[in-house]
């Protein structure tokens, strides 16, 4: 069997070299079980949970860089990029971020002085390697009426507290380029929510530059239809936009079956034809899309696994469980350039 960095399998970050970063999420595991793969096949690095509040921060005044280090460090290595994931997330942070001492919740101006110390402590030990961050992730209602998604931040804080990360953000590192980032981007509904948020953003000069849609898609949805309308409108704001979390379940959301043990001739067939044609998209729109991420590298690890069935294995990737290229892989590389 041919290895994955045999000279015949062009390397999937050379096949798109032209039009944007080939990037994957990693963790302290995979970025040892998937070593070779990573460095041969991409050139662009994002932590899955080593970047997140709870991981660099737990407690008020202590700091724990040692794993968001170490993949610097991997990448600088082997002359990869960096994104930064996340600063401001409803999930994922600590109590003690809301609290005062007595477990009550703080007033808006010891959250936000909080929030900055974190933002300018994080950002300006990277700066200058980490290319770009997910600034502020999933603020925007998944439905209803409202703009915006309950969350402590909000409650505390106010509206106004997005635009103080990104500014927080820009001060501490005024080359980095900062996103929002987003999960179901393309249904329509959403995407108009996400494209209000940032375009209110813009208007009062907020140092935004980008979105990024998570891509978070399975074997029928999104339509390529409603994600060619949604690059286009966020593009519209004059927004650079990546790709920030890309895999494709080969489960629909409503899915709960749990006894299938290995994906079928069938699953592999769409889920080449789709990636196929989501490359296809990002390369017709790369004067916008200037990275592409998966959330993970190769089927032998996925957060999927475990979500929204706990326990349920899932195959996502253009890879399979033994990090080899599957025909998705084939199917993306075979038109590129």
């Amino acid at each position: 069997m041919a290895s994955f960095q045999d000279d015949k399998i062009i390397k999937l970050h050379e096949a798109f070299s032209d039009q944007f970063l080939i990037g994957a999420a990693v963790n302290s595991k995979t970025l040892k079980t998937q070593r070779e793969l990573l460095i041969h096949h991409f050139n662009s690095l994002t932590a899955e949970n080593e970047m997140k509040f709870e991981r660099l921060h737990p407690a008020e005044d202590l700091y724990t860089f040692e794993e968001a280090d170490r993949l610097v460090a991997f990448a600088k290595e082997n002359s990869m990029g960096v994104r930064g994931h996340t600063l401001v997330w409803h999930n994922q942070t600590p109590n003690w971020m809301f609290e005062d001492a007595s477990g009550r919740a703080v007033n808006r101006e010891t959250l936000l002085s909080r929030m900055k110390n974190h933002i300018e402590t994080v950002v300006s030990r990277y700066k200058g390697t980490i290319y770009g961050w997910d600034v502020v992730n999933e603020a925007v209602a998944d439905s209803g009426d409202e703009l915006l998604r309950s969350s402590k931040w909000l409650d505390i804080a106010g509206e106004d507290f997005i635009a103080k990360a990104f500014e927080y953000a820009h001060a501490a590192d005024p080359a980095a380029i900062l996103f929002y980032n987003d999960y179901n981007e393309s249904v329509p509904g959403k995407r108009e929510k996400i494209y209000t948020l940032v375009k209110s953003l813009k208007e009062i000069d907020v140092p935004i530059h980008g979105i990024g849609l998570q891509a978070h898609w399975n074997l029928e949805h999104p339509s390529i239809d409603d994600i060619r309308q949604a690059i286009e409108r966020y593009a519209s704001l004059g927004m650079m936009l990546h790709i920030t979390e890309l895999d494709v379940s080969v489960f629909d959301h409503k899915d709960r079956r749990t006894n299938l043990l290995a994906p079928t001739e069938e699953m592999m067939e769409r889920q080449a034809e789709r990636y196929r044609q989501f490359f296809e998209l990002f390369r017709a729109y790369s004067e916008h899309i200037t990275s592409v991420t998966f959330w993970g590298a190769a089927d032998d690890y996925t957060w999927l696994d475990n979500f929204p069935v706990y326990g349920r294995k899932n195959w996502p990737f253009l890879f399979d469980q033994n990090r080899m290229p599957k025909k998705a892989f084939w199917d993306v590389v075979k038109f590129a350039k």
